[in-house]
């Protein structure tokens, strides 16, 4: 079985996004929150921390593939098997027309949500150690076209 890292396009440096846990559920070890935006509610595109952007295409195919191969959660991208994935939805601007959810209500990008099956990691999360689920990727880094280029 092939990585999810060797599933998408190759770069020299690794990509990581961190985001805060959004939503919790103690009693049954559950964790939600984005793991990944692509672009703001305005509809401007997000550059992230090493300057790259993930077009919305690119991120709804990427956290497809992830569903489709993987489901595992790891702690601190080094040891895996302390979660398994339990929800996932790319919210994109079609989809959230579809689902009459206003423009503008939502960002576009990729939410999660993870059972946590070990119980020091959840314990990490309930302290605050954890706040955040964080995704790891490679690619390929692709200069942009400049509209304003002459």
């Amino acid at each position: 079985m092939k990585k999810f890292s060797e599933l998408i396009e190759k770069r020299n440096d690794v990509i990581k996004g961190h985001f805060r846990i959004a939503k919790s559920d103690d009693e049954k070890m559950l964790a939600f929150g984005w793991a990944n935006v692509s672009m703001r509610v305005d509809g401007e595109l997000i550059e992230d921390w090493q300057g790259d952007i993930i077009e919305p295409e690119e991120l709804e195919a990427a956290a497809y593939e992830y569903v489709r191969l993987y489901g595992d959660g790891g702690e601190m991208h080094e040891r895996g098997g302390v979660a398994v994935l339990i929800e996932s939805v790319v919210f994109t601007e079609d989809k959230m027309a579809a689902m009459g959810i206003p423009a503008g209500t939502l960002p576009v990008g990729w939410w999660i949500g993870f059972k946590v099956t070990d119980k020091d990691v959840w314990e990490k999360i309930k302290n605050g150690t954890y706040s955040m689920l964080s995704i790891e990727g490679e690619a390929e880094r692709v200069q942009a076209e400049n509209e304003n280029a002459l």
